[in-house]
């Protein structure tokens, strides 16, 4: 979105972040950063990028202490409840703040930042103060999950300028429930690459096929179920696993593909399921994908009959609009967001969340009626290229940013 505000909307837009690459560094030293002789440290694309390293080596007193002594912090009036579980959450970035504080060069109209409860929203709101602009937040609200409901925490939200909500769901949860004003919140929702993801199954030269590399010969007709993202709990990948031995009762020939971080828990399940001999599970993790686009994933999205990610943890789901970009019908839980995104039997099926029953029904279903499948597979694709372009939603950003200003 940021490279085409750049060149279409003719926007200087600087970004600013840590050296983090997973959720575990934002406050762990054993989590994962990108290092500076990483081609992608200082520019992605077109865009340059600062990053800065996380402050691991200091107490929440010592950093809320320090945090006191800066003028503009004061004026926040945030309690130091508040401050310190934003500490906790991460990621302290010191010599970003130290940077706006010394800095005279810098000349900014706003500040947008992302992502609730993590301690950068503290940081756009004291460079806000500083710099006397306004800020915006798109703060992907969780509401679902029961960390998102803190009291303490939600706070924070009402001293944005502005907030980009990705559904009307979220915007009626934060006005309702958190009081914050009906007319500081904009509803934009997310986008995808549409021609990456688009499917042309007739095309038979020069593009990688992923069945022809981790199928066996004579699986090369056999289904392929798809999740992408971090497989826990929240996400509805267990659930996948536990769904496994039930859909495999009734439809014998299909592969189960996964895609994105592991986690523990997610582990110990696979390590189950695998011993039902007829399951049959491609397992990927970041270390071995080349990054977003990767050709294996973008592949495995092209060939997938259904995609498969019941979640109750996600603002939007960027991953549902990807499948639809590929022509493929889509299978989330019936809370939080989704029911939103996904409209039922039109573009998709709900199901209830960590049910695995209800999965294993549904995914079965999918796959037994070709007719529905194809149907909702191509009325997702359709509703992507009018809704879901970046192009469109880099253009209602725009829109948001020129109102505020």
């Amino acid at each position: 979105m940021a490279e085409i505000l750049t060149s279409k909307y003719n926007y200087k837009i600087d970004i600013y972040t840590s050296n983090a690459i997973d959720f575990k560094a934002l406050r762990d030293p054993k989590g994962k950063v990108l290092k500076p002789d990483n081609k992608l440290f200082h520019k992605v694309n077109s865009l340059k990028i600062k990053r800065f390293p996380i402050n691991y080596n200091l107490s929440e007193n010592e950093i809320y202490q320090r945090l006191k002594n800066i003028e503009s912090f004061n004026s926040l009036n945030l309690s130091r409840e508040c401050v310190t579980k934003f500490i906790k959450n991460g990621p302290y970035l010191e010599d970003l703040i130290k940077f706006f504080i010394t800095s005279n060069e810098e000349n900014y109209d706003l500040i947008h930042t992302t992502f609730f409860p993590y301690f950068n929203l503290v940081i756009c709101l004291l460079f806000g103060k500083i710099l006397e602009v306004p800020t915006i937040c798109t703060p992907f609200f969780h509401f679902s999950n029961p960390r998102y409901s803190d009291s303490v925490l939600n706070k924070i939200l009402s001293k944005f300028d502005r907030i980009i909500a990705c559904t009307y769901i979220e915007k009626k949860i934060l006005v309702d429930k958190f009081k914050i004003q009906n007319e500081k919140i904009d509803v934009i929702p997310m986008g995808v690459d549409d021609k990456i993801f688009r499917s042309n199954r007739k095309m038979q030269t020069n593009h990688y096929k992923f069945k022809e590399h981790f199928f066996h010969e004579k699986e090369k007709k056999f289904r392929l179920i798809l999740y992408c993202g971090n497989k826990n709990y929240e996400k509805g990948a267990i659930s996948i696993l536990k769904s496994i031995p039930l859909i495999l009762e009734k439809i014998k020939n299909v592969y189960f593909v996964f895609i994105g971080p592991s986690s523990k828990a997610y582990n110990r399940e696979l390590s189950k399921i695998l011993k039902f001999k007829r399951a049959r599970i491609i397992n990927f993790t970041p270390d071995n994908l080349t990054g977003y686009y990767d050709k294996k994933k973008i592949a495995a999205f092209k060939e997938a009959d259904l995609y498969l990610m019941p979640s109750r943890t996600d603002a939007f789901g960027i991953a549902f609009l990807e499948a639809w970009a590929a022509g493929i019908p889509v299978i989330g839980a019936r809370i939080g967001a989704t029911p939103e995104v996904i409209r039922e039997n039109i573009d998709g099926l709900l199901v209830e969340f960590d049910n695995p029953l209800d999965i294993a029904q549904k995914v079965i279903k999918l796959i037994k009626n070709k007719r529905l499948k194809k149907k909702l597979g191509l009325s997702g694709q359709h509703r992507v290229s009018q809704s879901y372009t970046w192009d469109i939603i880099a253009k209602k950003t725009h829109n948001t940013y020129q109102n505020l200003l």
